[in-house]
């Protein structure tokens, strides 16, 4: 027969043995653990924690304008030149009620063109050189 006082206190001993855990660490892994909240991209931009977004001057206005109604991750996982994202913005101003970014909508485009244009390359290579077979 378990007793109700028997789960709380197995709930502090658990707690209690987390925390003596993390105390214990080596002082550089903890360094480290802190250093992955900013992740680099390139040697020379780094990614804002609470986005993923690159840290610009403009990221404010991106955060405000953009992320206010969707998700980082959707200016993260898409890549177009500034005329991409200016198609982007309008179809969300005709179909999503984005409002008129007015005179902050250069800056913004600027900020999407220049840290998430698109790749040189695709995602993969074309397949060469390959040796067909017929399936049996």
């Amino acid at each position: 027969m378990i007793r109700k006082t028997t789960i709380p206190a197995a709930l502090l001993f658990f707690a209690i043995a987390v925390l003596l855990s993390y105390c214990q660490q080596p002082e550089n892994k903890r360094e480290t653990e802190q250093e992955e909240d900013t992740v680099s991209v390139n040697a020379s931009d780094s990614l804002d924690a609470a986005t993923g977004l690159v840290i610009d001057d403009a990221l404010p206005l991106v955060i405000g304008n953009c992320t206010a109604c969707h998700s980082a991750k959707l200016i993260t996982q898409n890549r177009a030149s500034r005329e991409g994202w200016k198609n982007m913005i309008v179809w969300m101003q005709e179909t999503q009620k984005l409002w008129d970014l007015g005179e902050n909508e250069d800056q913004i485009l600027d900020y999407l063109a220049e840290h998430y244009a698109p790749e040189a390359e695709g995602r993969r290579k074309n397949l060469e050189n390959i040796e067909w077979y017929d399936l049996k």
